[in-house]
């Protein structure tokens, strides 16, 4: 889906105007309750759907970094999915990987 698209989604979805017809064939889900100040949530996939990410609120905390005490932004994940579809494993190391992604994300990127 190319960014243009999205982006038209993303509008879509916050003036109400978004359809189910939209959303058909979907397959993941990213949902944000930390946005209503929760830590967690417990997402749960709707069909079509195969997984859907959790992001809760972000929140300064104490964290040790190479050893040293440090204040830094933390914010706990979650992933529901279905297991006949997504072994585990598989989801455990994705949400490894998105965690080291966040942990390293550069804006220079952009």
């Amino acid at each position: 889906m190319r960014e243009q698209q999205i982006r038209e989604f993303a509008r879509r979805a916050e003036d109400g105007s978004l359809s189910l017809a939209d959303l058909k064939g979907g397959t993941f889900t990213i949902t944000n309750p930390g946005i209503f100040g929760a830590l967690f949530g417990l997402p749960i996939i709707n069909q079509p759907q195969v997984a859907i990410l959790g992001v809760g609120a972000i929140e300064k905390r104490v964290v040790v970094v190479n050893d040293a005490i440090a204040i830094h932004p933390t914010c706990h994940l979650s992933l529901g999915y279905d297991h006949r579809l997504i072994d585990g494993a598989d989801a455990g190391r994705f949400l490894a990987f998105i965690k080291e992604r966040l942990e390293k994300f550069d804006e220079g990127w952009m």
